[in-house]
């Protein structure tokens, strides 16, 4: 079985092409481009590699978020439509989840983090199982570097963008329970999240490829903003509506 892994959740955008426990390819930038600039190019280039076509894919795996707002609408459109012109399956695995698989084998906590700035961070705790799966601890979420300090008992290995923004707060805090791992392994690779995909797959795991969405956690700033001026709105009217009486 054949599955394309995509992320856009983070900077480093990548693809990967599985066929079983085999990799056959990868691409991955790690630069300051759009991925809508650089999403479908990537795909081509590791299927045109690779010498497989669009139609010898089984099926399509994509990292559904946390992230950024922007990349996970550019991915979740693209699988859309790579789904809907093939007919083959599509499901989503956690981008925090499929970062911390790089640590499969690790026998400490595993917390990846990443960026969600407004002084926050995307995170989560695993624990590996002995095996290649990983033991969710906690949900997916938003959170202050500070309350997630106060979630964590007992020596953690930290991956993730988030490292290079609070790991030093993080050491400070923690000390000899804090390790961080290579830079290397705190980016989200196409290849795990197909691998991933592909075992949600043949397990008879798919979404519903109209109505899937990414996985925010929260709210965007558009929709704070929409809501503010929607209260405003009401208020006025309440305020008027009194005044008339």
């Amino acid at each position: 079985m054949k599955v394309l892994g995509i992320n856009t959740a983070t900077i480093f955008g990548s693809v990967g092409l599985v066929d079983a426990d085999r990799i056959l390819g990868e691409y991955s930038l790690n630069i300051p481009v759009t991925h809508s600039e650089r999403l479908m190019t990537s795909i081509d280039r590791l299927l045109s590699d690779t010498r497989v076509s669009l139609e010898e894919i089984d099926g399509f795996s994509i990292a559904l978020g946390p992230g950024s707002f922007t990349g996970l609408r550019i991915g979740v459109s693209t699988v859309k439509g790579l789904a809907f012109a093939t007919g083959q399956p599509v499901v989503g695995v956690s981008t925090l989840k499929a970062l911390a698989q790089n640590l499969f084998n690790c026998p400490y906590k595993i917390c990846p983090i990443l960026d969600a700035r407004k002084k926050e961070v995307y995170a989560a705790l695993f624990r590996a199982d002995g095996s290649r799966q990983l033991k969710r601890l906690t949900p997916d979420m938003v959170t202050s570097p500070q309350a997630l300090v106060e979630q964590i008992h007992g020596p953690v290995a930290f991956l993730g963008d988030g490292v290079e923004l609070y790991g030093g707060f993080l050491k400070r805090k923690l000390g000899r329970r804090a390790s961080f791992v290579a830079p290397e392994f705190s980016y989200v690779r196409g290849a795990v999240v197909a691998q991933m995909g592909l075992e949600l797959i043949a397990k008879g795991e798919r979404l519903d490829i109209v109505s899937f969405v990414p996985h925010y956690i929260r709210r965007s700033e558009a929709e704070i903003k929409y809501e503010e001026r929607a209260k405003k709105t009401t208020q006025g009217v309440n305020a008027n509506g009194r005044k008339g009486k």
